[in-house]
Parts: structure tokens; sequence; C-alpha cells
């Protein structure tokens, strides 16, 4: 940096990397006193610091992209709205505005003022997912936002540490669970709270009476370093597209990413128009797993701030599936959101060859189990407890360059799956069944990640509804230069019957839901797959016998071991 010694730079990156711990325990702050198991459990949430220009520099590794890429658009309307010189402090704002937020009325974003000395320094901001916000609940049935809960504009929670009591009686008295959703509010202020005194100490240790000087070498250092890597790249056009299901009918989302020296830019022109459910993306959203991934392979090792997100820059036709505007409803927008990291590493893989994974089952399997009182029509609830919850869960993820996919793991969301033991804890639910799903990850010299089997019945018989918002299971994961594509995925009654991939459901009296979740895409050739290989797939349960002889030309023997004589003779068969 000119003008800056080398001592001076490496003081920097000590400040640099106490802010990145900083945000970490804000977020685990976050964590611990989080209600909602989709936080607190599955690390659904997002957490980071900003200069007064509403500018990221440094998020929490613990959060999802589409929390905290958005988020990072998210503070700049707070800004809009309550500008820094209007703020003091004891200050806190909050939203759920779909469109000013992180894309659903079901995530809050709290922004925090941070003083010193009566100055303004800074901000932390945080997003949590809360488990109800009352309307239809969390699910793609909405026909507009209305209808989808309760919308909270941008707007105090705390005035000079004052807590606004008015605002929180309104959104308890439209939820299902007043006392997580508020709890979960409380748990946003302190998390936030926890940053502003870590920064405050932390300025006081290195004698800094502003971050200014550290915001800007951040940046910079950031967008720089991220251009370098965008450098490497042959500069270029490259498309990609990808077939999806859609609620009522197949959609398309259509990339064509453009490689110059001073970024990269992604436009979805020709994606689909929007759709009349709730499956549909505030562009923010579509901003954030776009962007992510390209940051998955390029400028990996780059923090995530506002420098190096600078130079990927993402648009979508208004009235699209990405960029819907307002009244639509957008509930479920995660579904086709998550499906963005893979339309854009379609494109780099066209631009940089081998380097890029298959496929995946990309959008969680996380459906919105309820019961209660007219919660499945006539059937009789009883004296059952009423409940609402939301399971967070996964497929498989496509094949990497010289790795398989991973197994049951949520890619690109990056949130945890939520214990079964949780969930039968607070909820009257019973998990009967949860193993790997056998032969659903695509075959390939690296095998696609396997799905999984869950079954999950009322525990005391009655019956309840959920709310699926499942994809994959009509356009399976693709694989890639020679590997197959992942299983498709299912949802059935126990029973038997099949159910719709999107929208609520009732299970009736004494039956269940069995989600047969979709595996990742293969990557290579399968014949040249190591034989050892998948003779430890088959004895781990991950592939069947038939499907060592018919996908990778491997005969397994009894005793579990692979013939070589006879694999060679099957492989030279093709």
């Amino acid at each position: 940096m000119k003008g800056v010694s080398g001592l001076d730079l490496i003081h920097l990156q000590i400040m640099w990397s106490r802010l990145l711990s900083v945000v970490e325990e804000q977020a685990q702050t976050l964590v611990r006193t989080a209600f909602s198991t989709a936080v607190r459990e599955a690390g659904d949430l997002s957490a980071g610091v900003f200069d007064l220009q509403g500018r990221m520099l440094a998020q929490a590794i613990t959060g999802t992209p589409g929390h905290v890429n958005a988020m990072a658009a998210s503070v700049g309307f707070f800004l809009e709205k309550y500008p820094i010189g209007n703020m003091v402090e004891g200050d806190v704002y909050l939203t759920n505005d779909p469109w000013l937020g992180t894309g659903h009325l079901h995530d809050f974003t709290v922004v925090t003022p941070v003083f010193r000395r009566g100055d303004a320094v800074a901000l932390f901001a945080s997003t949590s997912h809360v488990v109800d916000v009352g309307g239809r609940g969390f699910g793609p049935d909405a026909r507009q936002v209305y209808e989808e809960g309760i919308n909270v504009p941008i707007m105090p929670l705390v005035q000079a540490g004052t807590m606004n009591r008015f605002l929180l009686e309104i959104v308890a008295a439209n939820v299902r669970e007043p006392l997580q959703v508020e709890g979960d509010l409380y748990s946003l202020i302190a998390c936030n709270d926890m940053g502003r005194r870590r920064l405050d100490a932390m300025m006081t240790e290195f004698g800094l009476q502003t971050i200014d000087g550290l915001a800007q070498h951040i940046i910079e250092s950031s967008r720089r370093a991220m251009l370098d890597e965008i450098g490497k790249i042959r500069p270029g056009v490259y498309e990609n597209a990808m077939r999806v299901d859609g609620y009522d009918r197949d959609l398309d989302l259509v990339a064509r990413m453009t490689v110059g020296e001073d970024g990269i830019d992604i436009d979805f022109t020709g994606t689909s128009p929007i759709s009349g459910y709730g499956i549909n993306v505030p562009i923010t959203y579509t901003q954030a797993y776009a962007s992510f991934g390209v940051r998955c392979i390029v400028g990996a090792s780059t923090p995530n701030n506002a420098g190096s997100l600078a130079p990927i820059r993402v648009s979508a036709p208004a009235g699209s599936i990405l960029n819907a505007q307002p009244p639509c409803a957008v509930s479920a927008r995660h579904i086709i959101g998550q499906m963005l990291p893979d339309v854009v590493l379609g494109c780099l893989h066209k631009a940089l060859g081998d380097v890029v994974p298959a496929e995946g089952a990309s959008s969680l399997w996380n459906p919105l189990v309820m019961g209660g009182h007219g919660v499945t029509g006539d059937d009789d609830y009883g004296d059952a407890m009423p409940f609402t919850i939301n399971l967070f869960h996964a497929g498989g993820t496509g094949a990497r360059p010289g790795k398989d996919g991973l197994s049951a793991t949520a890619f690109p969301s990056g949130v945890r799956s939520t214990p079964v033991e949780i969930n039968e804890t607070i909820a009257p639910l019973l998990v009967t069944r949860k193993e790997y799903r056998i032969d659903s990850g695509g075959a390939g010299h690296n095998r696609g990640g396997t799905g999984q089997v869950m079954e999950i019945t009322h525990a005391e018989g009655a019956p309840f509804a959920v709310s699926t918002m499942f994809d994959r299971i009509r356009h399976p994961p693709r694989g890639r230069g020679g590997g197959k594509q992942g299983l498709r995925g299912t949802v059935t009654l126990a029973s038997g019957p099949s159910l719709r991939g999107k929208g609520r459901q009732p299970i009736p009296t004494g039956d269940g839901v069995v989600m047969n979740m979709p595996g990742g895409g293969g990557l290579g050739d399968p014949l040249t797959r190591d034989a050892g290989r998948v003779a430890d797939d088959v004895r781990d349960g991950l592939v069947s016998r038939q499907a060592a002889l018919d996908d990778y030309g491997v005969v397994i023997g009894d005793d579990g071991t692979f013939d070589e004589a006879a694999t060679a003779a099957r492989r030279r068969q093709g």
C-alpha cells in the first residue's frame, strides 16, 4: 500500500484478524442465546460489522451466504431511512421486509450503531431465521407477501436504551410461537451488543479513535485481491442454464457470465418469469447466492466483505423469478435461490475446466411441520400438544475435483441438520427412520454425495401437516465430465401415496411422511473409479452390489471384496 510501511501493514493485518474474531464471537453469542432451533442448532444466521458508510468489513464464519451477502446490502437500506447522524447511543433497529432484509419475512435483521466517546464509529448487524411470522406459515403456498405473515418495516426496536414494547406486542399477537420469536429478537440485540463491547475493547487496546483507516485497508486490499484472482480467468462470455421443478411448472434459470478486467458480471436474462406462488426471489438474495457461487472458486481465500464482493455484479430482469417485485410471495425463496451457485459454477466450468464440482441437491429439504386445531382441516387433533417446528436437513452435494461429494450435507447454505433428539424434545414428533439413501449419489470417478431417507410421524398418533419445500424431484442434479446424475428426490406418505414436492399437505391420523432426499451428481467416468473404493462404498451401504456392477463395472463377491479378474473383464466391455 502506497505510503504505508511494512510494519504498519503488519499492524493493520493484526487488527483485521482481531476484527474477524470479534464478529465470530458476535455470531456465537447469537447461537448460544437463540430460542429457535433454526439458529441454535442449524446455524441459520449471519453476523457482521460495517463501517459508517454501510460497507461490510467482516462477517462471521458461522452463518449462511444467503443471510450474510444479503445482509451486506441490507445495512445500506437502514442508513437510507435512519442516517447515522440521527442515531443515538442505545438505539437498535430492525426489519424483516424481504426486499430490505434477506429475502423473506422469516428473517429478522437487526442493526446496532456503535458509539465511542459520543461519536458513532461502526455498526453491527445480525440476522436470524425465526420459527414463525404468522400468516400461512413458512412455505410456498401464498400468492402475495401479505399472506405470508407480519411485515415489519425498518424501525427502532430499542430507542436510546428503551425497548419498543408496542412492537413486541404486535409481533407476539401475530405469531404461533410468541415466546420463541420474542426471545430471538432479544438474542439479536445481545449478539450485536457483544460485538459492540468487543470492538470497543479492541479499539482501546490498539489506541483507535476511529476504524476508518482500517476499513479502507480492508476494502481496498480485498478488492485488489479479488481482481487479481479474476485476472487469472480467460476473459470472455460463459453461459449456463438449469431447469428446476418450480411449484406448478418447470422453471429455467439462465446465466450469462462476462469476465473482464474490472470484474465479473452475471446476468440472468432469459430466466423464467415470476411464479404465482411463494418461491419468488428478491434481487438481494439472488445477488447473495450468485456471488457466493463465484467465491467458491474465485478468490476463495480472500475474506468476504464489501471489497471482495464489489467486483462481482449480479443482475436479473425485474419481473423474472430472480428479481421478484412486491407484492410477490417470497416465503420459500431459498428453494430457487440456493440453486444459483450450481448455475454459476456451470459458467465457471466453461471458463476454468475441471476445477468445478458437479451439481448437488442444492436447496435444503427443510419442511415446516405443524399440529393443532384446524391445521389438517376437519381431522380431530384432540388433546395433543399444538406445535410448529422447522426441520433442517439436506441431500448430497456434487462430486468435487479429487474428492467424492459430501453426504447429507447442506451446500450452498452451509447450515447444519437439526438433531433428531432436539426435534423430538420440543415437538410431539417421532423420527422412525434416518439413514443414507443407497445408490443416490451419481456414479463417477468421484461419486456424488449420498442423500438420506427420513420418516417422521406424530408421537401421539395425531394428524399433522407438513409444508414441503423440496426440489430436484423432477430434475435431478447433473453430473459433470462423464459423471452420472444423482438420484431424484421423492416425498410420500408412510402408507405409500406420493405427496407434492411443494405446498402444505395433511398427514392423516396414524400416518407419517417419508422424505427421500436427492444425491449429488458424479464427476468423471465411473469406469475409472478405483475398484477398491467401489467395494468400500458397497460395504458402507452407499452403493448396492448391482449398482457397483452396472455403473462402475465392479464385481463384488459375497465376502464384500471385488473380483479383480471379473472386474477387469467387465470394464473392458464398457
